[in-house]
């Protein structure tokens, strides 16, 4: 087991890809902690899922735009388990319109689920993880925060925002043996695509090499990957997941 003996905390787990990571950290042999903004009919079939893989399974509801509200749940893990290893910044939504038709709302709404809520959890785990000499955080970036794209200027910019916060708290982390890395998937089979006109999703598809979307699992195995003691040496990586899209 990869994880075996860890305590992982993932943000918007409910349901698509922070579902499937703590899933997967679960497989590992990862207690999990996670949170989404309520508690849903998901909330509850994810944690019997992960008990019956024989894991531990906690649920904070929590708006990861709360500064307050991440410090008080980071606590709660702490109290829980005794320690926290792994962070997985997972929480997004997006608002898309072109620019000159956004709102301030969609603007703010966006940039502070997806980026400051990021903020707001390592800012809370990194005190604890320093005293253990020993972290892994893992941020939920997208290729359109490294290329932009129509009618996502919002979500784009907070995406690339996160670019910038996981290449400079490598650089800040290093030395108190904390990693960070962030995983930029490309079109993911989730809900958030679910919603989107068809000749949206068809020229996203044409654009992969593989000529089909990614599934949540993809992601999930990456962060695996990038939580466990193999990827020690790795740390301010971008990794696409992606079916070769960006190129």
């Amino acid at each position: 087991m990869l994880l075996k003996n860890k305590v992982s905390l993932i943000t918007g787990a409910n349901k698509g890809i922070g579902r499937q990571i703590a899933i997967e950290f679960a497989k590992e042999g990862s207690d999990i902690a996670f949170t989404d903004i309520k508690r849903d009919k998901n909330t509850g079939s994810l944690i019997e899922e992960i008990k019956k893989i024989g894991k531990k399974a906690v649920f904070f509801e929590a708006d990861v735009r709360d500064f307050k509200r991440a410090e008080e749940v980071v606590q709660g893990v702490v109290e829980e388990f005794g320690k926290i290893d792994i962070l997985v910044n997972n929480a997004g939504i997006n608002r898309d319109r072109v620019i000159w038709k956004m709102s301030e709302e969609e603007w703010d709404m966006v940039i502070d689920t997806d980026l400051k809520g990021a903020f707001n959890y390592i800012r809370a785990c990194v005190p604890y993880m320093r005293k253990m000499s020993y972290g892994r955080i893992i941020n939920i970036s997208s290729i359109n925060g490294l290329r932009g794209k129509f009618g996502q200027a919002n979500y784009s910019a907070a995406k690339a925002g996160l670019v910038g916060l996981t290449k400079t708290c490598a650089k800040e982390l290093g030395k108190f043996g904390i990693t960070c890395n962030a995983i930029a998937p490309g079109m993911i089979e989730t809900d958030m695509i679910k919603n989107l006109p068809s000749e949206v999703l068809e020229e996203a598809k044409k654009e992969t090499v593989l000529g089909k979307f990614g599934k949540p699992e993809d992601v999930a195995y990456l962060a695996v990957f990038l939580a466990s003691d193999r990827a020690g040496h790795i740390t301010g990586e971008i990794i696409k997941v992606d079916g070769g899209q960006y190129i």
